[in-house]
Protein backbone atom coordinates (compact mmCIF):
# COMPACT_ATOMS: atom_id res chain seq x y z
CA UNK A 1 0.00 0.00 0.00
CA UNK A 2 2.76 2.53 0.68
CA UNK A 3 3.86 1.95 -2.44
CA UNK A 4 1.16 2.06 -4.70
CA UNK A 5 0.80 6.01 -2.35
CA UNK A 6 4.52 6.95 -3.13
CA UNK A 7 3.76 6.29 -6.91
CA UNK A 8 0.40 8.14 -7.00
CA UNK A 9 1.50 11.15 -5.29
CA UNK A 10 4.64 10.57 -7.78
CA UNK A 11 1.95 10.99 -10.73
CA UNK A 12 0.35 13.52 -9.79
CA UNK A 13 3.35 15.44 -9.20
CA UNK A 14 4.90 14.92 -12.52
CA UNK A 15 0.65 15.74 -14.17
CA UNK A 16 1.54 19.08 -12.13
CA UNK A 17 4.66 19.61 -13.60
CA UNK A 18 3.36 19.06 -16.78
CA UNK A 19 0.50 21.14 -16.32
CA UNK A 20 2.48 23.94 -15.26
CA UNK A 21 5.61 23.73 -17.65
CA UNK A 22 4.37 21.77 -20.97
CA UNK A 23 1.35 23.83 -23.30
CA UNK A 24 0.88 20.85 -25.48
CA UNK A 25 0.76 18.42 -22.14
CA UNK A 26 -1.99 20.75 -21.34
CA UNK A 27 -4.22 20.08 -24.90
CA UNK A 28 -3.61 16.76 -24.41
CA UNK A 29 -5.07 16.94 -20.97
CA UNK A 30 -7.87 19.06 -21.26
CA UNK A 31 -9.05 16.69 -24.65
CA UNK A 32 -8.85 13.43 -22.55
CA UNK A 33 -11.11 15.12 -19.57
CA UNK A 34 -13.25 16.46 -22.62
CA UNK A 35 -13.71 13.10 -23.77
CA UNK A 36 -14.11 11.55 -20.32
CA UNK A 37 -16.75 13.81 -19.32
CA UNK A 38 -18.76 13.97 -22.01
CA UNK A 39 -18.69 10.18 -22.60
CA UNK A 40 -19.95 9.95 -18.98
CA UNK A 41 -22.63 12.50 -19.17
CA UNK A 42 -23.54 10.58 -22.52
CA UNK A 43 -23.38 6.67 -21.20
CA UNK A 44 -25.56 8.73 -17.91
CA UNK A 45 -28.56 9.33 -20.28
CA UNK A 46 -28.63 7.48 -23.10
CA UNK A 47 -27.59 3.99 -20.90
CA UNK A 48 -29.29 4.85 -17.72
CA UNK A 49 -25.87 3.85 -16.09
CA UNK A 50 -24.91 5.86 -12.90
CA UNK A 51 -21.79 8.37 -13.33
CA UNK A 52 -19.78 6.07 -11.23
CA UNK A 53 -20.76 3.46 -13.69
CA UNK A 54 -20.49 5.76 -17.30
CA UNK A 55 -17.04 6.90 -16.06
CA UNK A 56 -15.51 3.91 -15.24
CA UNK A 57 -17.19 2.24 -18.60
CA UNK A 58 -15.60 5.31 -19.89
CA UNK A 59 -11.97 4.42 -18.67
CA UNK A 60 -12.18 0.98 -19.50
CA UNK A 61 -12.68 1.79 -22.85
CA UNK A 62 -10.17 4.60 -23.13
CA UNK A 63 -7.34 2.54 -21.49
CA UNK A 64 -8.23 -0.59 -23.81
CA UNK A 65 -8.91 -2.37 -20.72
CA UNK A 66 -13.18 -3.46 -21.28
CA UNK A 67 -13.38 -5.97 -18.70
CA UNK A 68 -16.96 -6.39 -20.30
CA UNK A 69 -19.06 -6.04 -16.88
CA UNK A 70 -20.82 -3.16 -18.82
CA UNK A 71 -21.82 -3.40 -22.26
CA UNK A 72 -23.50 -0.61 -24.44
CA UNK A 73 -27.01 -1.82 -25.18
CA UNK A 74 -28.59 0.72 -27.85
CA UNK A 75 -27.46 1.05 -31.75
CA UNK A 76 -26.58 4.70 -30.53
CA UNK A 77 -24.27 3.53 -27.79
CA UNK A 78 -22.22 0.80 -29.47
CA UNK A 79 -21.95 3.23 -32.37
CA UNK A 80 -20.86 5.83 -30.28
CA UNK A 81 -18.25 3.62 -28.17
CA UNK A 82 -16.56 2.84 -31.62
CA UNK A 83 -16.05 6.46 -32.02
CA UNK A 84 -15.20 7.15 -28.64
CA UNK A 85 -12.40 4.47 -28.48
CA UNK A 86 -10.65 5.32 -32.06
CA UNK A 87 -10.54 8.82 -30.60
CA UNK A 88 -9.80 8.32 -27.10
CA UNK A 89 -7.31 5.26 -27.26
CA UNK A 90 -4.72 7.62 -29.09
CA UNK A 91 -5.27 10.49 -26.67
CA UNK A 92 -5.03 8.22 -23.63
CA UNK A 93 -1.49 7.02 -25.32
CA UNK A 94 -0.56 10.49 -25.92
CA UNK A 95 -1.06 11.42 -22.30
CA UNK A 96 0.19 8.62 -20.83
CA UNK A 97 3.43 9.00 -22.82
CA UNK A 98 3.59 13.20 -22.11
CA UNK A 99 3.89 11.85 -18.46
CA UNK A 100 6.94 9.50 -18.66
CA UNK A 101 8.47 11.99 -20.86
CA UNK A 102 8.02 14.72 -17.29
CA UNK A 103 8.83 11.90 -15.17
CA UNK A 104 12.24 10.67 -17.38
CA UNK A 105 13.25 14.71 -18.29
CA UNK A 106 13.20 15.12 -14.18
CA UNK A 107 15.39 11.94 -13.41
CA UNK A 108 17.46 13.27 -16.27
CA UNK A 109 17.94 16.64 -14.90
CA UNK A 110 18.69 15.71 -11.17
CA UNK A 111 21.39 13.14 -12.87
CA UNK A 112 23.02 16.06 -15.04
CA UNK A 113 22.88 18.30 -11.74
CA UNK A 114 24.49 15.80 -9.63
CA UNK A 115 27.23 14.87 -12.64
CA UNK A 116 27.89 18.29 -13.10
CA UNK A 117 28.35 18.94 -9.23
CA UNK A 118 30.53 15.65 -8.35
CA UNK A 119 32.82 16.96 -11.63
CA UNK A 120 32.94 20.76 -10.24
CA UNK A 121 33.96 18.77 -6.81
CA UNK A 122 36.86 16.85 -8.41
CA UNK A 123 38.60 19.83 -10.22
Amino acid sequence: MVTFILNLIKLLRAIARGVRQDVEFRVLLYTLLSLLFGATLFYTHIEGWSIIDSLYFSVMTMSTIGYGDLVPTTTLSKLFTIIFAILSIGVFVAVVTKIVHVIIDRKTSKLVKRKAAADHLDK
